[in-house]
């Protein structure tokens, strides 16, 4: 049976209908997900969750992957990552959110809108100090398991600091950090400006936004967004 919209669309729409018609917020929920066709809202959100792009595109990921996710402001790169994360801890992974975007209260947010924390899985560690850089990241993951899911929130953030070395350089210590430990990195990039979707579908490397000089081959796998779509490529 297909959802008409995004859970967390669905969610913003039972809230206002426990504000109009009073009734309390669950009562609400179980309301929109009979208009879906489903029994209770706890099954609608359990097909949510099997549904998600983020769910059939997890077990392609390998320990030592480079992964770049790309798009412009607004298409959900952002959910997406925490999605890849919510994936990796039902399977017992835990994962690791590097952001300079939010704070941790605001990563909980996010989850807890996207879907209820897995049980008895892996556990998520938001970082979101100033300092982040890749010798940073490194450090923090020392010890790491190997499978872990990274998440770096943004790839451009690397060089936001004079004082951090080239993003280049950074990029080439983490991959080969990722390929020692097993960790699996996953970059949220920029898209410049200039792309345009009448153009072409999908951005691709050629339109990632680089400050300064970078091997976009050092990353072996990416997943391009716009308007709800996914395009997910294994570089050769």
């Amino acid at each position: 049976m297909t959802i008409s919209a995004p859970l967390h669309h669905l969610k913003r729409k039972a809230k206002l209908v426990s504000r109009d018609a009073g009734i309390p917020l669950h009562a609400a929920l179980d309301r929109i997900a009979a208009e879906q066709g489903y029994d209770g809202w706890s099954l609608l959100a359990a097909k949510a969750a099997e549904a998600t792009p983020a769910k059939k595109l997890f077990p392609r990921l390998a320990p030592g992957d480079m992964i770049l996710v790309g798009a412009r402001p607004g298409q959900g790169k952002t959910r997406f990552s925490l999605q890849l994360c919510i994936a990796a801890m039902e399977k017992g992974h835990d994962c690791y959110f590097f952001t300079l975007e939010y704070t941790e209260k605001d990563v909980a947010a996010q989850l807890a809108r996207i879907a209820a924390p897995p049980r008895s899985a892996g556990k998520l560690i938001a970082d979101t100090a100033d300092s982040i850089n890749a010798a940073h990241i490194i450090a923090r993951l020392q010890g790491a398991p190997r499978g872990a899911l990274v998440v770096i929130d943004y790839l451009q953030l690397l060089d936001q600091r004079r004082e951090n070395p080239p993003m280049a350089e950074q990029v080439r210590q983490l991959k080969g950090f990722a390929a020692a430990s097993g960790v699996i990195l996953i970059f949220i990039s920029q898209i410049d400006r200039a792309y345009d979707p009448a153009v072409k579908p999908f951005p691709d490397l050629a339109d990632v936004r680089l400050p300064n000089p970078l091997d976009l081959g050092l990353f072996n796998k990416t997943c391009f967004m716009n308007n709800g779509e996914i395009r997910f490529r294994a570089n050769p």
